[in-house]
């Protein structure tokens, strides 16, 4: 009996664990097959929907043009925003850097500060920049 008891604790920390790096890297990915399937617009309609194949709670898909204009975030006051002159807690220009790196390499990762939407806490993040066309996807996981 006890050793059902740990064995069901230990399954729901691992169904609960918080993301990875390699979650943020599959996530965009995966939204980079939807675009070239379906087309940018229906991936826009799916992310500021809050689709939940592209928002699991902390961790969630944006899109940015190439100048730095948010154009479909799970936070809908950021859509149609240019937000690349304000910085993060630090004083760090995240998303120029986000811009910088898909207008590049075309993917990587950046390091900021950002309000995590699970604890309404300004944590520190992680996200990984993945250019599809003419748009930057984006898919952030908080270090804990």
């Amino acid at each position: 009996m006890r050793a059902w008891i740990i064995i069901a604790v230990l399954t729901s920390c691992v169904a609960h664990a918080a993301p990875a790096e390699k979650d943020a890297v599959a996530l965009a990915e995966k939204g980079a097959q939807f675009v070239r399937a379906h087309g940018k617009a229906e991936m826009i309609a799916r992310i500021n929907s809050k689709d939940p194949e592209f928002n699991q709670g902390a961790l969630y898909l944006a899109m940015r043009d190439m100048q730095g204009i948010t154009i479909a975030h799970p936070t809908t006051a950021l859509i149609g925003k240019n937000l690349l002159d304000v910085p993060d807690a630090d004083g760090k220009l995240f998303r120029q850097e986000m811009v910088a790196l898909a207008n590049g390499v075309g993917h990587g990762w950046v390091d900021y500060k950002f309000r995590n939407p699970e604890t309404g806490r300004v944590e520190a993040k992680r996200t990984y920049v993945l250019r599809v066309g003419d748009v930057a996807l984006e898919a952030g996981i908080y270090k804990h």
